[in-house]
């Protein structure tokens, strides 16, 4: 059964750092961990993964210590139940715009009484070898859920998604909520900067994590002073990217 270091971290005031995979190697997902990064959001929504590819990658990040989230495409029963049963600790889902959405994947990713996932005896109940008399009480406190708020209708229902219990982090996505203010990847936009306060305090009134994207360990830093605990810098590929340019152009220069 699942250690959710990541929930606990969030639970006490802490921030986590982590960053998105999209790649199906798990030997990233372990250098991401031995590098200090304290999650990995294993992206299903954007790139190839699926449940059945992150299945592995679940299991390189809970080998070196580090909480593996996935972001779901949708927020569909199926897409939900098989990422939650290869081993998932948290849930990441676009586009959650209103509080009816939010309830609905509360019921899908949680057992009673909180919700109706369906049962069965997967990779997260240990193949059925788990106590069962334990098993979904302690999913249920295990699993995290984060939406994302990337939309102006998601700020605009803000109040009420967050009054949904077991919603844990509400994380604002910059780069989709500046095309839906019709300023695309303006992502340092005062509309922007009013949206992250908007997540910060409404996320700490009803006693959950505010969540963001940042473009630098700098800016992480940063958000982190605004209030935010859950932050995501780059991707696997960006990170790869960006180091092959800088040794290009030392050698270069």
């Amino acid at each position: 059964m699942i250690h959710n270091r990541l929930k606990e971290t969030l639970a006490r005031g802490g921030a986590a750092l982590g960053t998105f995979v999209n790649w199906e190697i798990p030997d990233v997902v372990e250098i991401i961990a031995l590098a200090g990064f304290d999650f990995v959001v294993l992206d299903n929504e954007h790139g190839p993964l699926t449940h059945a590819t992150s299945q592995n990658l679940i299991r390189a990040a809970e080998l070196r210590g580090i909480t593996p989230i996935v972001r779901v495409p949708d927020a569909c029963e199926s897409t939900i139940l098989h990422v939650l049963d290869v081993g998932a600790h948290g849930i990441q889902v676009p586009q959650v715009n209103d509080a009816a959405t939010a309830a609905a994947i509360v019921n899908r990713a949680k057992y009673k009484p909180a919700g109706l996932r369906g049962v069965a005896f997967p990779r997260s109940a240990d193949f059925g070898l788990a106590d069962l008399s334990k098993y979904f009480d302690h999913e249920n406190q295990q699993v995290m859920i984060i939406t994302h708020c990337e939309n102006t209708a998601c700020l605009e229902n803000l109040e009420t998604i967050c009054q949904t219990p077991e919603i844990d982090v509400i994380f604002l996505g910059p780069y989709d909520m500046s095309q839906s203010m019709g300023i695309t990847g303006q992502v340092n936009h005062p509309r922007i900067q009013e949206a992250a306060r908007k997540v910060v305090d409404t996320t700490k009134k009803y006693g959950k994590a505010a969540g963001i994207f940042a473009g630098s360990g700098e800016a992480a830093k940063e958000f982190v002073r605004q209030g935010f605990q859950y932050i995501t810098v780059g991707t696997d590929a960006l990170f790869l990217g960006e180091k092959c340019i800088q040794v290009v152009k030392a050698f270069k220069k």
